[in-house]
């Protein structure tokens, strides 16, 4: 008795095979217009098996070339695969081009026991399985693939046969009581609902009457429209995932020119202070924010912060980082109470998410800058070939209210060269994992000492890219050059 379906399978292990005799089937020899017949019979089902096999490798081929892998079309492929090949395997036609070894009957029994693995599997991440959907199809999987080896072990035996008739045909009833029990508004689960039911439907026709009667082998007609509502559903769901991820593209891509527009423009002429910034963000939108919160002919105030974590949550930080700033422009000469003052607007508005931040002030009338730092890199300065760290730290933005800050002051001499930055330069790692580190910035600003601010701004993002080709956090440098009178 044959059966092409997903349910009952028993296939012949006499096996047919070709001698320079003739093509013989079970012993007997075939004559051409007996194999003419076969193919005559069994051209239906392979061109199913074919068709079935097609679709299963383009599921493949989306689900591996995607933005991300795509876990409804690569379970969708391996059940097509599986079902066009056991189709395959249990046609007298196909069966005739096998050499006479039980192997091949062996394992046209044994494949009927994986055909459901990967159909399970796709209802699971599809979400037709609810809350137990991963446990259940670790559980059925566990059955299926005993009943596989055990079939490699022991033979095909009708007993391994009926076990799988039994758990399927409740795994499929169950499939279906739970599609009529979900909300009919549910677009997916109609479809594939109408889909299970031809399915079904068709299946129980060949095992029921054929147990009876005649076995009408229909029931691949029913997977191949069951397997086309499959189908549609991950083309579906792929599509409306294709259309949130470009919705969310827009919005960031808008999030970003805001971010931007937060940004200060180049700073102006001063014939005493010459700054450049460079802010590379690692995503659409980034932690990292810079400002010129002193922007005058003889003094500067130039400020950079870094908010913990990336994307569109330390961006929506950042922009609080340049209102609590703004806000205290008063103190702009004193970066300690500006610190402190920032400190108090952030303290309990960030989502337990930190800042540091680094605040240095030049004044070219005392020719003298003041420094200060919230858990921030050290402040390099570059004077006559060599690099001074200036470092005068207190704790982190928004994570104390009780923290407190002091100043750094420090005498500037003509063409002194100020760099600040965040740590994202600092822990760029290369292919080896060494990190870019202090030692190697301060050797590429002593490098950059004959540039402008602008070439060597561009000078050390270049290098951190360079070591770096992955970047994993934020880069922003401010470089600023002081000319005395």
């Amino acid at each position: 008795m044959r059966c092409y379906g997903w349910i009952g399978a028993q296939t012949s292990v006499a096996g047919a095979h070709i001698s320079s005799a003739g093509m013989y089937e079970s012993g007997q020899l075939l004559t051409a217009s007996r194999v003419i017949q076969m193919l005559r019979h069994d051209g239906l089902y392979l061109f199913l098996g074919a068709a079935f096999a097609t679709l299963g490798l383009v599921s493949a081929t989306f689900a591996f070339l995607g933005r991300k892998f795509n876990t409804i079309f690569f379970w969708l492929s391996l059940f097509a695969v599986l079902y066009g090949l056991r189709l395959w395997l249990q046609l007298p036609v196909v069966r005739l081009m096998m050499p006479a070894s039980a192997f091949f009957g062996t394992l046209s029994a044994a494949i009927n026991y994986l055909v459901p693995v990967p159909g399970f599997f796709y209802f699971d991440a599809a979400g037709f399985l609810g809350r137990q959907g991963r446990r259940i199809s670790l559980l059925l999987t566990l059955f299926f693939v005993s009943l596989f080896l055990a079939t490699f072990i022991f033979g095909p035996r009708h007993e391994l046969n009926v076990a799988n008739n039994i758990v399927v045909i409740a795994c499929l009833a169950a499939l279906v009581v739970q599609s009529v029990r979900q909300q009919a508004g549910n677009e997916d689960f109609v479809i594939v609902r109408r889909g299970l039911f031809v399915f079904v439907a068709f299946a129980l026709v060949d095992n029921v009457v054929g147990t009876f009667w005649y076995r009408p082998h229909i029931e691949p007609l029913g997977f191949a429209f069951f397997l086309g509502t499959l189908g549609y559903v991950a083309a579906r769901r792929t599509l409306q995932r294709d259309h949130e991820f470009n919705e969310i593209q827009k919005e960031l891509d808008i999030a970003r020119r805001i971010q931007s527009a937060i940004l200060p423009p180049a700073y102006p002429y001063s014939p005493h202070f010459q700054v450049a910034a460079r802010y590379s963000p690692m995503t659409s939108v980034a932690g990292d924010f810079y400002d010129f919160l002193v922007a005058e002919e003889k003094q500067a105030g130039l400020l950079v912060a870094d908010v913990s974590g990336h994307g569109v949550p330390a961006a929506l930080i950042a922009s609080m980082v340049k209102l609590a700033a703004s806000s205290q422009r008063a103190n702009a000469a004193e970066p300690s109470e500006l610190l402190s003052g920032m400190n108090q607007a952030l303290f309990g508005n960030t989502q337990n998410q930190f800042v540091t931040a680094a605040y240095v002030h030049l004044d070219a009338d005392s020719a003298s800058l003041s420094y200060a730092a919230a858990a921030h890199p050290p402040m390099l300065l570059l004077r006559g070939g060599d690099v001074i760290s200036v470092e005068e730290n207190g704790l982190m933005l928004a994570a104390f209210s009780f923290a407190t800050y002091s100043t750094a002051v420090r005498s500037l001499e003509n063409r002194d060269r100020l760099l600040l930055y965040t740590d994202g330069i600092l822990e760029a790692a290369n292919g080896r994992g060494e990190e870019f580190g202090h030692e190697r910035l301060s050797s590429l600003l002593a490098e950059s000492g004959s540039l402008s601010p602008e070439k060597a701004a561009d000078h050390i993002i270049s290098a951190i890219q360079s070591w770096s080709r992955i970047q994993s956090d934020d880069l922003t440098v401010l470089v600023c050059d002081y000319f005395g009178a």
